[in-house]
């Protein structure tokens, strides 16, 4: 299979990401294993909390990545292999591995206790990590003036013509066909909840399928936007911000109808460096340490005391931001849990026809 520019640009990357942490050092070999999402986003995380708590505690930290999936949490623990500790996780994963016994619980008590952070940010089994959302992106620089403002826009390949990039998989993908469809946001999940619902949205997906190149990690939008593969595409909004503010890109976030969720920390069930991780997580939910990674990537804080601390001319990037929320749709994490098996069989289904 040939390698499409997007392929050849992350690996690039990860080789330079190599290259710049030195030797790379067994698991087994380290006091703890963060696990985050990668790319510009994990960028960040190093300078504000990776580096600092190995300075600060002394412990020997290293790093992962991945893609996502509770079914990739599931083999780490029941492999024994126990690679990694901590591991940044969505919603779903969350909710679904706790119930699992998939991570250990979280003491409340070492981070100041729950009051400290905003009520989507508390669990049992994990600590909120960042608000981000998931929005239309475009570059402003290919399609200037009159750019595409809603869903309906997305699907409008003919005032819009050229690829549209969208996450592979049902979550989010059909919230959105909906919203293109003509739903309002708060009638979204009222409508998934049915069958007629579900079937309206990949009647409208059917619309675009041959105009959606489809895309697993946080990366790719941005290499997607950048090489001119797509038009526009979703997007984690973080990314966006980063890639304008190092890259010196021109991409636009488009706000109404975007959807945002909390993600958090969790413990790998017997990590055996279970008091480290609980040390780590700790150090970056401080409001001093939380505080700075708007200035890196747009993504909203959990920490009540951090948000006071973010220069107020980041704010309205940030998916808190009070113009941002009230024109977005919070992630219904119940209703994934409940049906994501049964709707990414019927996605897999719907690809592969």
């Amino acid at each position: 299979m040939r390698a499409k520019p997007w392929q050849i640009g992350m690996l690039t990357a990860v080789c330079g990401a190599l290259l710049a942490l030195g030797p790379v050092r067994s698991p087994a070999a380290a006091d703890l294993t963060v696990t985050s999402w990668g790319g510009s986003y994990q960028d960040a995380q190093r300078s504000i909390y990776f580096e600092p708590f190995k300075q600060a505690s002394g412990l020997d930290l290293i790093e992962d990545n991945w893609n996502g999936g509770v079914g990739a949490i599931r083999a780490k623990v029941e492999g024994g292999g126990q690679e990694w500790d901590v591991v940044q996780v969505e919603a779903e994963e969350l909710v679904l591995g706790c119930e699992e016994g998939l991570y250990e619980p979280i003491d409340w008590s070492a981070l100041g206790g729950k009051e400290k952070f905003i009520e989507a940010a508390v669990n049992d089994c994990g600590v909120g990590a960042i608000v981000w959302s998931t929005a239309v992106s475009y570059d402003a620089d290919k399609i200037p003036g009159d750019g595409p403002k809603s869903w309906a826009d997305f699907w409008d390949v003919t005032k819009f013509p050229g690829k549209r990039g969208l996450r592979r998989g049902p979550k989010y993908t059909l919230e959105f066909a909906l919203m293109a469809d003509g739903a309002k946001p708060s009638e979204v999940y009222d409508l998934l909840r049915t069958p007629a619902g579900v079937d309206r949205a990949f009647a409208k997906l059917d619309q675009i399928k041959d105009d959606v190149i489809w895309w697993e990690a946080g990366a790719q939008p941005i290499q997607l936007l950048g090489s001119g593969e797509v038009i526009m595409t979703s997007a984690y909004n973080g990314r966006i911000s980063a890639a304008n503010r190092e890259e010196k890109r021109n991409f636009k976030v488009v706000w109404p109808e975007s959807i945002y969720a909390v993600d958090s920390w969790v413990i790998l069930k017997n990590s055996p460096h279970k008091e480290s991780a609980l040390k780590f997580i700790e150090f970056a939910s401080r409001p001093e340490n939380q505080s700075k990674l708007p200035n890196s990537i747009a993504y909203g804080v959990t920490n009540k005391d951090a948000a006071g601390q973010i220069d107020k001319a980041l704010l309205q990037d940030l998916p808190t931001a009070p113009e941002n929320l009230e024109q977005s749709l919070q992630l219904d994490t119940e209703f994934w849990v409940e049906n994501t098996d049964a709707l990414t069989e019927r996605f897999a289904a719907w690809s592969a026809q």
